[in-house]
C-alpha cells in the first residue's frame, strides 16, 4: 500500500515536531498530511511555532500513532521546500479534509507548506 493509500484509510493522530535555528524542539497536533506525490506532502499551519521554526531550520518529523491500542504507526521525516500562503488554496485542500475538523484562525491567515519525505519509518523499531 502506498503512503497516500496508507493515511487515507487510516485513523489516529499525528505530531508535527520542528526545531529552530538553535535545536528548541516544539511538537504540535497535526491532522493526516495532504499528499501531492508520494515524494511530496504539505501541511496547512496557522502562523504559529511550528510554522517559525520551519522559517529557520527546514527539518521536521511527522509522528502518526494508527488508533487502537497498539503502537503502530509511521515516522515521516521531511524537509521543507515550498511555503505559499494562498487562502484559495487552503480552501481547497481543506475540501479533502472531513468537515468537522475545527478552524481555530482563519484561513487567510495560513499557509500551505510543502515537504519532500526524506525517510518514512514505523511508529517503533528501524523496519516494518
Amino acid at each position: 500500500m502506498s503512503l497516500s493509500e496508507y493515511f487515507e484509510k487510516t485513523s489516529g493522530l499525528g505530531v508535527l515536531s520542528t526545531a529552530d535555528l538553535t535545536g528548541l524542539v516544539d511538537a504540535a497536533i497535526y491532522a493526516h498530511p495532504h499528499f501531492i506525490d508520494e515524494e511530496t506532502v504539505a501541511f496547512i499551519m496557522a502562523e504559529r511555532l511550528t510554522h517559525h521554526n520551519l522559517e529557520s531550520n527546514p527539518n521536521a518529523v511527522y509522528l502518526f500513532k494508527e488508533a487502537g491500542e497498539h503502537y503502530q504507526g509511521k515516522r515521516l521525516y521531511l524537509k521543507k521546500v515550498k511555503d505559499v500562503k494562498d487562502p484559495a488554496l487552503v480552501k481547497e485542500l481543506r475540501r479533502k479534509q472531513k468537515p468537522e475538523r475545527s478552524r481555530i484562525y482563519p484561513d487567510e491567515n495560513k499557509h500551505v507548506v510543502y515537504f519532500r519525505i526524506e525517510l518514512e519509518r514505523p511508529l517503533v523499531g528501524d523496519s516494518d
